[in-house]
């Protein structure tokens, strides 16, 4: 599923219909996880913070997902999101102060780097083992469909999630119960250093879900517009009863795992060039040029 073409117009039969005004809302905050991802990484090379996790060339499915959320909806992250809880308005400082594990931090230095929560904005604790987070945002789905609250869970994950325990127990229940969940699947290539082609011998990840009895959907995650479209109808279907849904959102890190990673031992130079001219930031900057949204003013 594409909405943004190649030459920056939009499909018609996809069109979402956001105002300009949310189109660069979008574009700032995917330029804003950038740039903070940046910031983090120089910390981190100067010894000035112990880790960071990135999202360098996820940022579309990430923000465009958090965007199409209500605010009563819960996000339960993987540990790259922390591009949606900014989103939802969590103070840039608090979350600087959990990346020095300093006196503000609101963990006290108890949690890993980039295990970021807050409970006013919906956002669950990270879970670093794989696939964990999964089951929790299934019970989450599961507690606010036997109380009545019309209120979904977006659970995150990797590709490398898909092969886990977890996964197939929380998508079996998730399925049977109907709970109002959004298996959000973020395919960025690889689970560290293994290939999604090697970890699995489905043909695609979204291909795993109808088994549970989940309609699932393929998205271009560097398409920010056809993330929030998919999200979108995911929340509505949930909402009106439909149950979960489950999105392969098709995106690459273009960075390593972790700032404890060096991706150029199993991949080449060749595919990440390729994989950078699909840089999703490119990809929406373009749309708003087509459209004349973009200036000097808001360049600067």
């Amino acid at each position: 599923m594409q909405v943004i073409r190649d030459d920056g117009s939009l499909d018609p039969r996809l069109d979402p219909g956001l105002s300009i005004d949310q189109v660069v809302a979008l574009y700032k905050s995917m330029v804003r996880t950038r740039v903070v991802d940046d910031r983090m990484l120089k910390l981190q090379r100067q010894g000035r913070i112990p880790f960071h996790v990135g999202s360098l060339g996820e940022e579309a499915a990430i923000v465009g997902a958090a965007a199409a959320l209500r605010d009563r909806d819960w996000i339960v992250p993987c540990y790259r999101e922390i591009g949606a809880l900014l989103w939802r308005g969590y103070p840039l400082q608090l979350y600087v102060d959990h990346m020095f594990g300093n006196a503000g931090d609101p963990a006290r230095g108890r949690q890993m780097p980039d295990h970021s929560f807050s409970r006013p904005h919906r956002y669950l604790a990270v879970s670093a083992p794989i696939g964990t987070q999964i089951t929790h945002g299934v019970g989450l789905a599961m507690a606010a469909k036997k109380r009545g609250l019309d209120e979904c869970a977006a659970v995150f994950f990797g590709d490398g999630a898909t092969s886990s325990n977890d996964f197939h127990g929380a998508l079996g229940f998730a399925g049977v119960y109907g709970v109002p969940a959004l298996f959000l699947c973020r395919n960025n290539g690889y689970a560290i250093s293994l290939p999604t082609k090697e970890q699995s011998a489905a043909r695609t990840l979204a291909d795993k879900a109808p088994g549970y009895g989940i309609p699932a959907a393929r998205v271009d995650g560097n398409d920010v517009l056809a993330v929030w479209t998919a999200v979108h109808e995911g929340v509505k279907r949930a909402s009106g009863g439909g149950g979960p849904t489950f999105l392969e959102l098709l995106t690459y890190r273009l960075g390593g795992h972790s700032t404890s990673d060096d991706p150029r031992v199993y991949r080449s130079k060749g595919e990440v060039d390729a994989w950078t001219r699909a840089d999703p930031l490119a990809k929406l900057r373009k749309h708003l040029e087509q459209r004349s949204a973009w200036s000097q003013s808001l360049e600067d």
